[in-house]
């Protein structure tokens, strides 16, 4: 931080034009925009984002160890492989950073981004990711070892005395690597492989951006804050299909390209400005892109047809220029498009001074945007598993949002949500990762049109378990939840759900309608009192129809619900069977249900667990819901719409005269209401409970229902209780 004498610095020349076009405004800052700006890194100080002068230290002085480490490493396969005593003693290798480190916008307890840099004859299979990690292994200050042989660019992740590094490895062809090595010429480029190159880029990249931004000190304050920024709105991830560090990098450092004299207040305003505007996919590019003679494939959608297909192309400035935002869909892209526009009006108000910096970075409320949810368990048998597990199956959760986008030819939208959660009550290693669903918005649909994905979930799953690096205990549940559903873990310790308003008046009916609304569909309430009369006097003549033909003699049964364990989902039985029937049987989401009897009719076919819910409701407004149970496939053959309301017990779901067909068989012993499966045994049972006046304070309590119908009630409501 600084007076506004240093955020105005010394500007660059207005004739010189940074980036492929001429800026859009060489205006400098007012004095307005100097004391926002002032005010802005007053803000992000106070928020932690600058590390300690002594974390600064550490960083430091662990990057010199590890430099001394992998200098230690090279040296001794050079002796081994016989090179002569003087080859041994110049034999070098070389530490690179890049990232958020080598930019300078890294934060405290940020990872370091590290290149190694060795000769020809030291590969990247057996010498680093075998020989190296061997020797890391053997450190006390190295915890949390992780190789990630198989990635896109292959790395190691490890602590270093606390600080997280991400080591990459590339082989140049030198057989002694000059200390002073210029990483930025070409020649480094010479007789590798694709992996290394990408390896190379990370740093390549850094500096390339650093010389193409006018004002380096005025990029790196704006990308701070629109990184801390995109963290706070969850969009900040590139594995799960939003964008990373150098995405956001690139992004900023246009930005400063077409602003080449704004100060950082300036810049974050126009940087939402820019984006809401943005035609994708048009790129987003720092320079010319340029075909070197090395012949490297170069982002191109004149010459390369799946090219064709990214969104939101965001292109690296150094040879070879690749597009950095490959992992971003349509789902993503317009979650961050969202995003661009909430921030662009919240700038708007800041520079009328309507509303503070920290209006901005305001976090996004996640589990409130939407009514379903797909929670994708996670379980391992030890930590040291989970971590590599997880990483695995975070790298391939964004190849979810691709098929479902696909299997749903884009009708399904979804929301990966890139944090974690963990459940700390649980006796096994666990995370969790979520994702929103919702219909396309601005598209007619129609009442009781749903999505089956089973497939694209086994599909998932499968490609999944294809895991190298496998061991029992690894296992992954998928399971669609419902807003009210969701674990209470994964809120914030004192934070309350926000208390659905209770109807003064029943809604309305269901109809079709745009732009997926959550509301029910417009009905007059003549109609919807005329609706319940007719539904109610039908109801009685069926009653009175069937109450002839019921045997007074005939013995009660009860509806008995007993939940068992269902298999697990590991590539073949294991050691652990035992510790992950534990986890799946504390995570409630998978169960099997057998031996419900209702009335005279049975079925030993999967049904749903029914709970009550009672979500800080009131008695009067405890309603029957249902949780995930069966198999995943079952809970995803009938997802049920975002315009759905998630009460179950809501006349809003049972008033349509349409919904109460007399109840039939499937063909697998299942339900059949003519409603949406998932509310079948609810709406059902719920209308046995009203009958009876309401439900008591004992029956309440219990997570899982049981009670008995009396002969009338059997008699009263069969055509809703039947059973294949």
């Amino acid at each position: 931080m600084g007076s506004s004498e240093d955020l105005i610095g010394s500007p660059p020349e207005t004739a010189k034009q940074f980036g492929v076009t001429k800026p859009i405004s060489i205006a400098g800052p007012t004095e307005a925009d100097l004391q926002r700006s002032l005010e802005l890194e007053r803000f992000l100080a106070e928020s932690g984002l600058y590390e300690s002068k002594e974390e600064a230290c550490k960083r430091e002085e662990v990057l010199g160890q590890i430099d001394q480490i992998v200098k230690a490493w090279v040296k001794q396969l050079t002796r081994q492989r016989g090179y002569t005593d003087q080859m041994a003693e110049d034999a070098n290798a070389v530490i690179f950073t890049f990232g958020s480190y080598r930019l300078g916008v890294h934060g405290p307890g940020a990872d370091i981004d590290t290149l190694c840099v060795g000769p020809s004859y030291v590969n990247r299979e057996e010498d680093f990711f075998i020989i190296l990690h061997g020797i890391l292994a053997d450190m006390e200050e190295v915890t949390e070892l992780q190789p990630v042989p198989d990635a896109h660019v292959p790395v190691m992740k490890f602590k270093f005395r606390g600080i997280s590094i991400d080591l990459l490895y590339a082989s140049i062809s030198l057989l002694v690597v000059p200390e002073d090595l210029d990483i930025s010429h070409g020649s480094v480029l010479n007789n590798v492989d694709e992996q290394t190159v990408r390896s190379l880029n990370g740093c390549r990249v850094a500096d390339q951006i650093l010389r193409l931004v006018p004002h380096i000190e005025h990029f790196r304050t704006t990308l701070r804050c629109l990184k801390f920024w995109a963290k706070r709105r969850g969009v900040y991830s590139n594995v799960t299909g939003f964008l990373g560090g150098v995405n956001w990098a690139l992004l900023v450092a246009r930005v400063c390209q077409l602003y080449p004299n704004a100060v950082p207040s300036m810049l974050v305003s126009r940087f939402f400005r820019v984006y809401t505007q943005w035609r994708w996919p048009n790129p987003v590019m720092l320079c010319s892109i340029d075909e070197d003679e090395l012949g490297f494939p170069v982002w191109d959608p004149r010459k390369h047809p799946r090219d064709r297909t990214h969104h939101m192309p965001i292109i690296t400035p150094a040879y070879p220029c690749m597009n950095s935002s490959y992992n971003v869909s349509t789902s993503t892209l317009r979650v961050m498009m969202e995003q661009f526009q909430n921030g662009n009006k919240i700038c708007e108000e800041i520079e009328l001074n309507k509303a503070q910096w920290s209006a901005l970075f305001e976090p996004y409320h996640f589990f409130e945007m939407y009514k379903n949810y797909l929670q994708v368990d996670i379980v391992a048998a030890d930590a040291g598993d989970l971590l590599s597990w997880k990483g695995w199956v975070e790298s391939r959760l964004r190849q979810l949002t691709l098929k479902i986008e696909r299997d749903t030819y884009g009708m399904l939208q979804c929301h990966p949500y890139p944090n974690e959660y963990i459940d700390s009550s649980k006796q096994c290693s666990h995370c969790a990762f979520f994702m929103g669903l919702q219909r396309k918005q601005g598209v007619r649909i129609q009442e009781g049109q749903q999505f089956d994905i089973r497939g694209t979930v086994d599909e998932f799953r499968h490609s999944v378990s294809m895991y190298m690096f496998w061991k029992p205990g690894m296992e992954i549940y998928v399971s669609h939840v419902r807003r009210k559903q969701i674990p209470s873990y994964v809120f914030p310790v004192g934070y309350k759900r926000p208390r659905p308003s209770k109807p003064t008046s029943p809604p309305p009916n269901k109809a079709s309608r745009e732009d997926g609304g959550e509301e029910c569909g417009a009905g007059s309430t003549e109609k919807r009192m005329k609706s319940q009369r007719d539904m109610e006097q039908r109801l009685k003549r069926k009653a009175d129809v069937d109450e002839q033909n019921v045997k007074p003699d005939r013995p009660e049964k009860r509806a008995s619900i007993s939940p068992v364990r269902e298999k697990s989902l590991s590539p073949s039985e294991t050691s652990s069977s035992s510790r992950s029937d534990v986890c799946q049987q504390s995570m409630g989401k998978e169960i099997k249900v057998e031996n419900l009897t209702v009335g005279n009719f049975s079925t030993c076919e999967s049904v749903r667990t029914l709970d009550f819910a009672r979500e800080g409701s009131s008695s009067e407004e405890v309603v029957l819901e249902a949780s995930v149970a069966g198999s995943s496939e079952e809970n995803m053959s009938h997802l049920e719409s975002d315009n759905q309301d998630s009460r179950h017990g809501d006349i809003c779901e049972a008033n349509s005269e349409a919904l109460f067909q007399k109840g039939s068989s499937n063909g697998s012993g299942r339900f059949q209401t003519g409603l949406p499966e998932e509310l079948e045994p609810n709406v059902a049972i719920e209308m046995v409970l009203k009958a009876r006046g309401g439900v008591n304070s004992e029956t309440v309590q219990k997570p899982v229902i049981s009670f008995s119908l009396q002969r009338e009630e059997i008699s009263r409501f069969r055509p809703f209780l039947s059973v294949g």
